[in-house]
């Protein structure tokens, strides 16, 4: 990874070329393996797009720094993220790019430049986002251990140079390398040619390096330093069966669907009795030239075996990415479409037809469906013939009529696992949390009931209900991290809001949510500023961080000048922001005062200092203790009274609210003193004025005794003092990230808005922590709605299959030719089970993908362990022997916990030697009990049809608290998918 941080920003061409150059560079290169690449945060780039086209270098689309925060994992180390994804998180551009938008903007001071190579991988050539990180030592010491990152093009020998220039070998010494997948499975490296993406290395692996001993031998030739498993567990004699599968790297899918496979009775006898051997097809030009069968094989006897607490699957990955590229690397797959590929792969390598004859397929034509059916099985049975379509293959009767000449065609197809729906709801759950236009008022959290394909506008009709506040004077925002991710419009689906964004809907007042009216809505964000500057920038400006929950309000149009929007934003923060106690605020007042006036005063200072104009930042520090305004006219009374922006303008008021200096710092204090701040400096008083005393005692003051100047500068310092108390923090137009600070309008004392307005009101530390109620402004209430326990559905596997027989219009992309019409008709189509197999595999379609929606289906689907009937389904009757078998007992389950993105996948089996259920969790294996099974996480069923079912040649375990594998530390786990989630989701190698 190159360490190329922030460049030099050279004078940037105009917007329009700066598009054309970027867009001509995405659009002429293309992927050759070897370049380089660079990887750009998408929120920056798609603001870089919006800001060099409608934008100036003034506009809030103003890109700013290129930034990549948003892509590490943490800004220390700068580790990618886990699962980014493309177009979503980031974005690729060539290097050439790169270059010019780096010289263009420049980049946040210490980020590295994400340059990632093209590689060349089997069947396709791509940007290697993430490399292979590998752990790197000695075999003389483990502990010293080196992380690495290596491309998957890279050679074996290539990492060999690396270990020997980071651990000081010299060039003559003669070594090994030996790659370890677990604690106890190390493989030697034998071939220092082939790359590490056909070497089986992954991420988390670890690369150990062992050196040629003197008197010839090598260190791992002694007993007890590295065995490969097998020799390490000879002794152990488990259960058969009862075996982990090693994640290799977000391989959980894969683990699951083998063991669910391992755990099918037939199959697995089938392959520990050798039967493929006989039946291995070499010839099949459909297959894998046997390689899968004997692979999978090699897994079935090694976890049968008995000698292995956990066995690692390489062989079988590689052999699956060889044939199927969409299993190559190591990303998350779905277990359903990896038992697909598996068991049509083996069916094709184990296939007893040789040579497949041509079959011309027949329509029913009116005949009776005995007759078709048979002679469709016999058919299929003609071309497919194997272990798998004995065990696996049914029959199902597909019924299509077209919907203009009423023509029926019935075709019988065969099936090797059945895809069934799951009822859809067509209405949503959300939680909102309602914003009142009362100040006081604490957030509300809502629970609504909306259309699933609803609009924005749907959701806030549902909160009106609740709030009898007016769909209209609702803005609905998605708020991540302290700032607003996204402000919604009505019209939008709500199928963009996922169930886990903050979703905060803000009550305006009446009209705001129009455009151009005579409001204007202010997207409102807080921010504390450091107290130090930003030295490393370059700029004089303090680093600023965000906090608390941002804001949308409405203001008027002519009240956008800094001194009313103060006024404004302190109403609407006044249920957790309160003044300073003036008591505590005295005796600094004083002494700031004295600093800031320099201890005179003069009758002319009302015409030689106290003129309106801005206050000036010059050598203040922005982040001093006080944020205070400019004295904007000859009269201080009059500043609290003004309330509109267009008063303040016409009586010549700035209105500008900076950061003032600090009274701890007298030096800087006095800088602002005089011109700039409206107060008279000692070369500003008369010379030969008499100077006065200030009243001694406040009866004084009282009776008028006070000579009159003294009274004036009294008057002055409370004015003054009431200013300070009053003026809490500072106010910046930025960006919508709240990052970049925008500038002003032409007189500089009111903001110009020429879109979405984003403020940001800052405030210094102290007085943050004086004024700022942290614990009230995190409060919230919850509406009656939350109470009301938020019932899981759960419905039955017999709907799911009425669901998958139900009569339905074939979609527009997949229309029916009727050979009447002569053209394609949306025809409805209905199935019907004729014959069903030995082992019945039912895959729950959990996973939705439409046109308009994507979502995860997490409703409870309650099957039955036991007695599951198809009799009242099954379409197959017989003479004289009554209607065929058709009861089934559980045998296996394949679970998925987590969403569309990312999961995890384990598996419960039930051992066929001992009728005892197990729970698989990659290489960890526990005992399991019956009421564990049924949860919301189930996907793949496997049946057995009770008929073929053997019972238990083994008697159970006595004690099944413990785990069948590690006795002395793990104990039967507890149903808690969520846990198990989360503590699997990064996938992370054992």
């Amino acid at each position: 990874m190159a360490a190329t941080t922030s460049a030099a920003v050279t004078e940037s061409p105009g917007l329009e070329t700066q598009r054309k150059e970027i867009e001509s560079m995405l659009q002429e290169h293309e992927l050759c393996a070897g370049d380089t690449w660079y990887l750009v945060e998408r929120r920056w780039y798609e603001q870089w797009k919006e800001y060099v086209v409608t934008g100036d270098q003034n506009s809030s689309s103003f890109p700013g720094q290129i930034d990549n925060t948003e892509l590490f994992e943490e800004l220390d180390s700068y580790h990618l993220k886990e699962r980014l994804v493309e177009n979503e998180d980031f974005v690729l551009i060539p290097a050439e790019a790169w270059r010019n938008l780096l010289a263009w903007y420049g980049m946040v001071d210490d980020q590295p430049a994400l340059e990632r190579k093209v590689v060349d991988l089997p069947s396709t050539v791509k940007v290697e986002v993430y490399p292979v990180e590998i752990f790197l030592c000695l075999h003389s010491n483990m502990e010293n251990v080196v992380t690495a990152q290596f491309s998957r093009a890279d050679h074996i020998h290539t990492i060999q140079k690396v270990m020997m220039k980071q651990f000081d070998v010299v060039e003559r010494a003669e070594t090994r390398l030996w790659m370890k997948s677990s604690d106890t499975c190390c493989e030697r490296l034998r071939n220092v040619h082939v790359n590490v993406l056909d070497s089986s290395l992954s991420s988390g692996m670890t690369v150990i390096m062992e050196m040629r001993n003197e008197d010839g031998t090598w260190p791992s030739s002694r007993p007890q330093i590295i065995r490969n498993s097998v020799e390490e567990q000879e002794s152990y004699r488990g259960q058969p069966g009862v075996c982990g599968l090693t994640n290799l790297g977000n391989t959980c899918f894969m683990n699951s669907a083998l063991q669910c496979l391992s755990n099918t009775p037939p199959l697995t006898e089938y392959f520990l009795q050798s039967a493929y051997l006989e039946e291995l097809n070499f010839t099949n030009p459909l297959g894998m030239k046997g390689e899968i069968a004997e692979a999978y094989a090699d897994v079935i006897k090694q976890m049968w075996s008995g000698r292995h607490y956990s066995v690692v699957p390489r062989l079988f990955k590689t052999k699956v990415g060889h044939f199927a590229s969409q299993f190559l690397g190591y990303q998350q797959h779905d277990s359903q479409e990896l038992l697909s590929f598996l068991l049509d792969g083996l069916h094709e390598d184990l296939n007893r037809v040789k040579n497949k004859e041509y079959i011309e397929l027949r329509d029913a034509d009116g005949r009776p469906d005995q007759e078709v059916a048979e002679e469709a099985w016999n058919n299929h049975r003609r071309r497919n013939n194997s272990v798998i379509v004995d065990t696996f293959h049914g029959l199902f009767k597909s019924t299509l009529v077209c919907p203009e000449c009423r023509k029926v065609s019935v075709t019988f197809d065969p099936f090797c696992y059945l895809s069934v729906p799951l009822p859809v709801s067509k209405d949503r759950v959300m939680e909102v949390f309602f914003v009142s236009l009362d100040p006081v008022a604490k957030p509300v959290q809502h629970r609504l009931v909306v259309p699933k394909a609803g609009k924005v506008f749907d959701l806030c009709s549902a909160l009106s209900e609740m709030t009898n506040v007016s769909v209209n004077q609702m803005v609905v925002a998605d708020v991540f991290n302290h700032r607003f991710y996204k402000i919604y419009h009505a019209d939008e689906s709500l199928s963009c809001i996922l169930d886990r964004d903050d979703i905060f809907v803000y009550e305006l007042s009446s009209g705001s949510v129009e455009e151009e009216g005579d409001e204007v809505v202010l997207a409102l964000y807080l921010r504390e500023r450091s107290h130090y500057r930003d030295s490393g920038s370059g700029s004089s400006s303090c680093g600023t961080s965000l906090f608390g929950h941002p804001l949308l309000m409405a203001v008027p149009r002519v009240q956008c000048s800094r001194n009313a929007l103060y006024h404004l934003f302190l109403q609407r923060l006044a249920r957790y922001v309160r003044p300073p106690d003036p008591s505590e605020e005295d005796e600094d007042d004083e002494e700031l005062y004295k600093i800031q006036t320099n201890g005179v005063s003069d009758d002319d200072g009302e015409d030689n200092g106290m003129r309106p104009g801005p206050f000036k930042r010059d050598d203040c520090c922005d982040g001093g203790q006080w944020d205070g305004p400019a004295v904007t006219q000859t009269q201080p009374e009059q500043t609290q009274t003004q309330e509109s922006g267009k008063q303040a303008q016409a009586e010549g008021a700035s209105g500008e609210v900076r950061a003032g200096c600090s009274t701890k710092d007298s030096a800087s204090a006095s800088c602002s003193a005089g011109a700039s701040a409206g107060v008279p400096t000692n070369s500003q008083q008369g010379a030969g004025l008499q100077q006065q005393q200030p009243c001694e005692t406040e009866e004084e003051e009282e009776k008028g005794e006070c000579p009159p100047q003294t009274n004036e500068r009294q008057a002055k310092r409370k004015g003054y003092q009431a200013r300070r108390r009053k003026l809490l923090f500072s106010i910046h137009a930025v960006n919508s990230n709240g990052t970049t600070e925008r500038g002003m309008g032409e007189d500089g004392s009111a903001f110009s808005f020429s879109s979405q307005p984003y403020v940001a009101i800052d405030w210094d530390p102290d007085m943050k922590k004086k004024c700022y109620n942290e614990n009230e402004a995190e409060k919230y209430v919850k509406h009656q709605s939350m109470e009301v326990p938020h019932q899981q559905t759960t419905v039955q596997l017999q709907e799911c299959i009425e669901l998958f027989t139900t009569v339905e219009i074939l979609e527009e992309e997949n229309p029916w030719y009727c050979p009447i019409c002569k053209k394609h008709q949306l025809a409805t189509k209905k199935l019907d089970l004729w014959s069903l197999p030995e082992v019945l595999i039912i895959h729950l379609k959990r996973f939705s993908y439409t046109k308009y929606s994507r979502e995860k289906l997490d409703i409870i689907v309650d099957f039955p362990l036991r007695h599951l009937d198809f009799s009242g389904c099954l379409l197959r009757k017989t003479g004289t022997n009554g209607e065929p078998p058709s009861r089934y007992d559980l045998i296996a389950v394949s679970n998925h916990y987590g969403g569309l993105r990312d999961g995890h996948y384990t598996s419960y089996a039930r051992n066929k030697d001992n009728g005892q259920w197990y729970y698989f969790d990659d290489n960890k294996v526990t005992y399991a009990r019956e009421e564990q099974i049924v949860t919301n996480a189930a996907y793949l069923l496997f049946y057995h049809r009770q008929d073929k079912i053997r019972q238990p040649t083994l008697p159970p375990p006595s004690d099944s608290s413990s785990s069948p594998t590690q006795p002395a530390n793990v104990t039967s786990h507890k149903h808690d998918g969520m846990e198990r989630a989360t503590s699997c989701v990064n996938m992370e190698t054992d």
